[in-house]
This record gives C-alpha cells, structure tokens and sequence, in this order.
C-alpha cells in the first residue's frame, strides 16, 4: 500500500482521467498500468528485468523512452490548460488520446496509454528485481513465486485504484468546471513533465 501511495505517473494519469473522463473511461487505463507491472514481474522472474537494471544502454534507452512518454502526456494537458486560457473552442474537447467519438477503439487506447507508460519505467525494473527477491525462500520457485507475489500486488492496487477512481469521479463535475479543469491540465501537466525530466536526468 506504501508503494502504490508513492507519487508517480501512475498515480497522475488515473487521477487526472478520473477527474476529467469519469469512473469507466479510466478502467482501461488502470488495467494497462497493472498488467504493465505484472509484465515486469515476470520479466524480472526471467531474468530481463535484472539486465535492464544493470546494463547501462538497456537502462538508458528505456530511460530515455519514459521520459519521452511522460513528457508528451504532460505537454498535452499544458497544450489544453493554455487553449482554455485562450478560449479555443478546442479546450472544451477531451485532451486524452481517447476520444469520445472513438467509441470502443478509446479503451484500447486507454489501456495501451496505461501500459506504455508502466513498461517505459525503468524504475519498475529496478523495483521488480530489489523488492520480490526479499520475500523467495532458495527452495521457492523463482518464476512460479514471484508470479504469485505479484499477481497479489496487482490485485491489491487494482483496488485501491477503483476505490480512487470512484472517489474522483464522484466529484467529476467540480473537476471539470472550467477554471478548475484548466488548474487541473495545468498542475498535471507540470507534475507530468517534471516526472519526465526527473526520469531524463537521475541515474539508478
């Protein structure tokens, strides 16, 4: 529950769709977060995880690609906090890569957003391999045990995130009044890009 509580990517994305987007368009994203985690869990059971730990290029090309992610996601809730400022009729449109008259293709993207933005964390790789083998006896099953351990993980943050989820959507309309949601983009945005660059710059 600590980990889960730790600001990050994560944690912004899903709150800021569910402010914006509601309780049902940000299931997918939650899903792609999870099933992104769990991805590395198992990658780091197989080993890749600890090359991407403790290989510099591996690490720094996905350093690199995180911070790419974070920082576009973060440049569009900026672009659409400055449209609103400027009154374009734009602004009023949702800024999400999802939108409304995508119909079901939106919660694929919704969910593909989710997990690009967990597999382009580097510091999910370096967690997976410093955090589970804590918990492995010798006589475990490497791969089978961290499975198990990480399929609770998820369950448990899922959880927590549709509790969140539900809790921000409930208040879906003072989010997306217009002043608010432009504070919203704007503070997003920022926290968005800032995360990039903090990926961009800090070492293991």
């Amino acid at each position: 529950m600590l980990i889960w509580c730790a600001p990050g990517p994560a944690l912004t994305l899903v709150l800021r769709r569910a402010a914006l987007r509601g309780f049902r368009a940000t299931l997918p994203v939650v899903l792609g977060l999870e099933v992104g985690l769990y991805l590395w869990a198992l990658l780091a059971a197989a080993g890749v995880a600890a090359l991407v730990a403790t290989s510099e290029v591996a690490y720094l090309v996905l350093r690199v690609v995180g911070a790419i992610v974070l920082m576009v996601l973060g440049f569009r809730a900026l672009r659409s906090a400055w449209r609103q400022r400027r009154g374009s009729e734009q602004a009023i449109e949702p800024v999400d890569p999802t939108p409304e008259r995508a119909g079901r293709r939106g919660g694929w993207w919704a969910f593909g957003e989710g997990l690009l933005v967990q597999l382009a964390n580097p510091k999910a790789a370096v967690f997976m391999v410093a955090f589970y083998p804590q918990f492995i006896r010798a006589d475990q099953p490497l791969f089978t045990t961290t499975a198990l351990l990480a399929f609770l993980q998820i369950v448990l943050e899922t959880v927590l995130y549709i509790g969140l989820t539900l809790g921000v959507a409930r208040a879906g309309g003072w989010f997306r009044r217009p002043a608010i949601r432009r504070r919203l983009d704007a503070l997003s945005g920022t926290v968005l890009v800032g995360l990039g660059l903090r990926v961009a710059v800090v070492a293991r």
